[in-house]
């Protein structure tokens, strides 16, 4: 069995480590969880703590197509990421570098409203309602503390 051990294998544009199990490896893709990993196992028939490198081919074009499209599969729509999305309605799950652009679109969308997670956005402040007086200093720069006053030499 360790013979034929892939030591990377590529799902869903991600390239994963063969020596990993498959639910965990799987949650390396962007956009899935341990989750969503466990329900493509479980919809692709196979033992989630098998190696991923031990997979088959057919195998490994079965979860590309169940990731790309869990919905056709019979996995829950709460799992997907995208529910009722704005442009379309419909339910979708997005993965890797489609993501991350559907997140930055979404931004725009909410600054170019200025609703108020976009004027946060905008302000470089916490969009979640965190409190803003000792944390995100990253975006005040150094502290610069207590500036004490130093005492005279020829007192007492």
């Amino acid at each position: 069995m360790a013979e034929n051990l892939r030591h990377i294998v590529r799902i869903a544009n991600t390239d994963l480590k063969g020596t990993k199990h498959t639910m965990y490896a799987l949650s390396d893709i962007k956009g899935v969880g341990i989750m969503l990993a466990n329900a493509v196992c479980a919809a692709a028939g196979m033992e989630p703590t098998r190696k991923v490198g031990s997979l088959t081919d057919e195998e490994v074009r079965r979860m590309d197509e169940i990731i790309k499209n869990p919905a056709k599969f019979g996995i829950p729509e709460w799992l997907l990421n995208r529910r009722k999305d704005p442009t379309t309605g419909k339910d979708s799950h997005v993965v890797g570098n489609e993501l991350l652009f559907v997140q930055e679109n979404d931004i725009k969308l909410m600054k170019k409203i200025k609703c108020w997670k976009g004027v946060r956005h905008m302000l470089g402040q916490p969009v979640r309602g965190q409190r803003t007086r000792s944390k995100f200093r990253r975006n005040k720069g150094k502290v610069m503390g207590v500036k004490v006053a130093s005492k005279k030499s020829g007192t007492t």
